[in-house]
């Protein structure tokens, strides 16, 4: 019989919040073990390798702010960082502080049961192993399991074929191969520039055009970095205070775009299309409560579309029809510009789907576009799936997945009834991906340790979300949700691009500072909404 390895807390996950967790729990003198799936740290950094790859949160902003050490000695060089730095940061913290002695790589965990007579988890993995442990942290990530709709034939393709999410670590060589890209959310629209570069002719199959705006990506100017650094704490301070946890550099217009003038939208739109990247949406501060509001942002951005692609039917393909800014905008280098390249086509498939997959090619409209690679570039199964992927039951053997079948169910996205101790780090109904991932990471598993940390200084074994409290949550997180923009357009946030998936919107838009505020308040209060045992 396996030996049961007993620890105070399992972490599933070693990307950002993984590592920061541990780091924490280490700190505060519990036994605390990480499993991860990869063979190496970073989460989504370690799995998304596609050519173009990079964050769209400016670098010296996305990075951690726990250590001032760790912010000063580490050197970003560009405005925003590619995925190999992103990479090679997350190594550079896992070392520094020794966190990889307590992180087994290489390793899935297949299920985490709550035994209600001990009051631990039992977590079992995919080598055999069972742990036991007090808590349970799932820091399993927003946007790290891969989204493959169920293409008919692509077994019969007989060139090679990749997803973005899980692109080999050794990279593909493109040159003088023709290749054929399907989709257009942020993956495609980072890795279609430099496919476009490598490959002889790219094909992009799009259904649903998305708004991108410029990154105007730059090397980092070593006087700007130091200037940072000398006032770190004041700009993190200011990020805190922003609705996203970021930006706070980036001046915000609380006008209503209404109240301008036509020539004054043109302006402010046009100064924040030159800084580029999500400070866009601040050009305004109602564009995201109505729709006529909205439609001058998408107009300008329409505009520029029109301008930059030169032959008017791509161009017409490209410019989206929903609001701007329901879905989640790209920030882009060249992305509009690489239509322009002869050896880039693009082919529509919202009226005429793909039919199959066939072993040249695929098929569409009748028509069969024959390819030596095929990319898929179609997300992730955003916010739940990973948790989905592991067999989760609370009392009574309950499934999570069960308890989620009509959308998820969390209270503060931390916790769920019927799941004792159990903690989601940017879960569902939380601000997470609205947000500056690291920010929103950092403030998770702040008040997940305090929390564990004070239940042990009392004496207590167990905190699990009060079923009154949880409701009253979910009913917050949507009706806050339906005062906006957000859910008007079929996007990741409510889960439209995962067939039988509940239609429900899962991020809290109330902004970070709200929410932390909300978090604080229920900790004050003796975790009020919480069962503690």
């Amino acid at each position: 019989m396996t030996a049961v390895r007993e620890v105070d807390a399992v972490i599933v996950g070693a990307g950002f919040a993984g590592m920061y967790m541990l780091h924490r729990l280490r700190g505060a003198g519990l036994d605390a073990q990480v499993i991860e799936a990869g063979d190496g740290v970073g989460g989504t950094w370690y799995w998304n390798r596609y050519p173009g790859a990079r964050v769209d949160i400016e670098s010296l902003e996305y990075s951690y702010q726990f250590s001032e050490e760790l912010q000063q000695e580490w050197e970003w060089g560009e405005r925003y960082a590619p995925q190999p730095e992103i990479l090679s940061y997350a190594n550079h913290v896992a070392d520094r502080f020794d966190l990889r002695r307590d992180i087994q790589f290489s390793t899935r965990v297949l299920s985490a049961v709550f035994n209600e007579t001990s009051n631990r988890w039992h977590v079992t993995t995919d080598k055999g192993e069972q742990l036991s442990a007090a808590f349970c942290v799932m820091a399993t990530g927003c946007l790290s399991s891969t989204n493959l709709p169920k293409f008919e034939g692509l077994q019969n393709f007989k060139g090679d074929w990749y997803h973005t999410g899980l692109w080999p670590h050794e990279g593909v060589d493109l040159a003088g191969k023709r290749v054929g890209i399907i989709g257009t959310g942020s993956s495609a629209i980072q890795s279609i520039p430099q496919l476009a570069k490598q490959a002889a002719q790219l094909t992009v199959f799009q259904r649903t055009p998305n708004f991108s705006i410029p990154a105007h990506n730059k090397d980092l100017d070593p006087d700007y970095v130091a200037e940072v650094k000398s006032r770190y704490a004041e700009l993190r301070a200011a990020n805190n205070l922003q609705p996203g946890g970021f930006g706070s550099r980036t001046e915000a217009n609380e006008a209503s775009v209404f109240e301008a003038t036509e020539e004054e939208r043109q302006l402010q739109f046009e100064r924040k299309w030159q800084i580029g990247g999500f400070g866009f949406l601040a050009a305004f501060g109602d564009l995201l409560l109505t729709k006529d509001g909205n439609e001058f942002a998408a107009d300008f951005v329409r505009a520029k579309i029109r301008n930059t692609v030169k032959d008017p039917v791509t161009a017409a393909l490209l410019c989206p029809k929903q609001v701007i800014g329901c879905k989640r905008i790209c920030v882009d280098i060249d992305y509009f510009e690489t239509y322009n390249r002869d050896n880039v086509t693009l082919v529509d498939v919202k009226e005429h789907p793909i039919e199959r997959i066939t072993d040249k090619g695929l098929v569409t409209n009748g028509v069969e576009y024959e390819f030596d690679v095929l990319v898929f570039a179609t997300g992730f199964d955003a916010m739940t799936g990973s948790l989905a992927k592991i067999d989760i039951r609370g009392r009574n053997s309950m499934p999570l997945v069960e308890k989620w079948a009509a959308g998820p169910r969390t209270y503060l996205g931390l916790g769920s009834a019927g799941f004792p101790n159990l903690f989601t780090i940017s879960g569902p109904q939380s601000p997470s991906v609205l947000t500056n991932m690291i920010c929103s990471i950092e403030q998770h598993v702040n008040w997940v340790t305090a929390c564990i940390l004070a239940l042990r200084q009392r004496g207590l074994t167990t905190i699990e979300a009060e079923v009154a409290a949880e409701d009253a949550w979910v009913e917050h997180v949507n009706e806050i949700a339906s005062m906006t923009l957000y859910p008007s357009c079929n996007s990741w946030y409510l889960g439209a691009n995962v067939p039988g998936k509940p239609r429900v919107f899962m991020p809290y838009v109330g902004g970070l500072p709200v929410y932390a505020e909300k978090c604080e308040e229920v900790a004050r209060n003796n975790y009020e909404g919480f069962v503690l045992a």
